[in-house]
């Protein structure tokens, strides 16, 4: 009877499984591309889980994933109504499947989240010194994994970890919704993620990643809740996303001082595009501030921003060390924001007092292009170190149009860089190229990534 309900349920309510498929390009460098549909497919109802969002499913999912595992992968399908567990962890070869109008609710209950180690590359919590808790939905060294639906929802029922965070009564760094460590071959899409203690979708050490048609929502002044943090990644595609967010809405992350340069993983070949956020007190696009194994190669287009703090941000400062270079934004609309452009040198949280003080970070390679904003309050906050100068720095083709401040227009220093077709004027160390000038760079090439299509899969049962 669960089978031909499970049939059921997945034909009518239009189970578009969404996967990779195989490129030229991926399969040369040996990518392992997910599988189009699963042979084995399971419901949470088979396994004696209740969706009355009272009852702890925990044990219920940690079999299901266990046994689907055992098959050598599969799907597990959430149905309509709202599922209670704890942490769980995913395996290889499978897909979570959120059908619309299931909710997977995070427990509320802290003895759920055992404590697990710190990020090699931070050295501690991000939080507080020492180990974590543990992350909602976790896995590690894992391929071919994807999380699908019709648009369910996982809700990290974050607003005790707020609470607790604010009063300064947690021992040790909240976890994230969503983590997955030196992975490859992923997929989320279809879904949306809600409330998260902090971080909400943090790949790292990871490749070949795509986050499509995602939407996250949290609370403006929740702490902390970025939206989606490539962090030491490479190859990830970020495509038509919606963020609401108590922090960046995108993140681009590598390390955190002399962990982070240890590792030297560096984030690279990430491509963002057709994103909308809404980020009253953070960035749209940050870069950093932990970005210490280097960040490199990332493409920005087609991007909206509302009530806003910041553009793009890129955050460092002494002791990072690292880079931030060739960087390419084009065509981005901003309305109401408080800077288009920041860049920060003075970032002074460190994970230790055992950082380098002569680990400074090589900013370089920067383009910005087709921007435009309204009701701003700034055009830009540029800030190198004096030792250090942010260089290679190109801003064209952008129009701010203004509100009443008191604060100045541009705010540039210890940085190198070239203009032009930009309103209002420049800061001198801008230099403007006048009516000749070329457009800043962006890359004709396209990234690997990029040309991994994402098809409908009906599925067969």
């Amino acid at each position: 009877m669960a089978s031909v309900l499970q049939n059921k349920l997945v034909t009518l309510c239009l189970l578009a499984l969404l996967c990779f498929v195989s490129t030229a390009e991926s399969t040369r460098k040996g990518a392992s591309v997910p599988k189009p549909c699963r042979p084995n497919t399971a419901n949470i109802k088979d396994f004696g889980a209740v969706g009355d969002g009272k009852t702890s499913n925990t044990a219920a999912f940690k079999k299901a994933v266990a046994e689907l595992a055992k098959k050598g992968g599969g799907m597990l399908v959430i149905p309509p109504g709202k599922w209670l567990t704890g942490p769980f962890n995913l395996t290889s070869h499978f897909t979570l499947f959120l059908d619309k109008g299931a909710v997977i609710l995070a427990s509320t209950d802290m003895k759920d989240y055992p404590l697990i180690a710190p990020l090699k590359s931070y050295g501690r919590g991000r939080d507080e010194p020492g180990p974590r808790y543990s992350n909602f939905i976790f896995g590690s060294n894992l391929t071919d994994v994807v999380i699908t639906g019709n648009n369910g929802t996982i809700d990290g029922q974050g607003q005790m970890w707020w609470d607790k965070y604010h009063a300064d009564q947690l021992k040790y760094t909240r976890g994230y919704l969503f983590e997955l460590m030196y992975s490859d071959n992923i997929l989320v899409s279809n879904v949306t993620f809600v409330n998260s203690p902090s971080w909400n979708l943090h790949p790292v050490y990871c490749k070949n990643v795509i986050f499509s048609g995602v939407t996250v929502l949290a609370p403006t002044d929740s702490p902390n809740t970025d939206g989606i943090d490539p962090d030491s990644c490479t190859e990830v595609r970020i495509e038509d996303c919606y963020v609401v967010s108590g922090d960046d809405c995108i993140a681009i992350k590598s390390g955190w001082d002399e962990y982070g340069i240890a590792v030297a993983m560096p984030s690279q070949n990430i491509s963002v595009r057709r994103l909308t956020c809404i980020s009253p007190t953070s960035a749209v696009i940050a870069l950093g501030s932990e970005m210490s194994g280097g960040i490199q190669n990332i493409r920005i287009e087609d991007v909206t921003a509302i009530n806003s703090e910041s553009g793009i941000r890129i955050k460092s400062g002494v002791g990072r060390g690292g880079f931030v270079k060739n960087i390419f934004l084009r065509d981005m609309k901003l309305y109401t924001i408080k800077w288009l452009f920041w860049m920060t040198s003075n970032y002074g949280q460190h994970p230790d007092d055992k950082f380098d003080p002569k680990a400074l970070p090589e900013v370089t390679g920067i383009n910005y292009s087709n921007v435009y904003a309204e009701n701003a309050t700034m055009v830009a906050r540029l800030d190198g170190l004096q030792n250090d100068h942010y260089k290679g720095i190109c801003i064209s083709n952008v129009t701010a149009k203004m509100i009443p401040s008191d604060l100045p227009l541009w705010n540039c220093t210890n940085v190198e860089g070239v203009s032009n077709h930009v309103t209002p004027k420049p800061c001198d160390l801008l230099r403007d190229q006048g009516p000749s000038g070329k457009p800043c760079a962006f890359p004709t090439a396209t990234l690997a990534i990029d040309k991994v299509p994402i098809t409908q899969c009906p599925f067969k049962g």
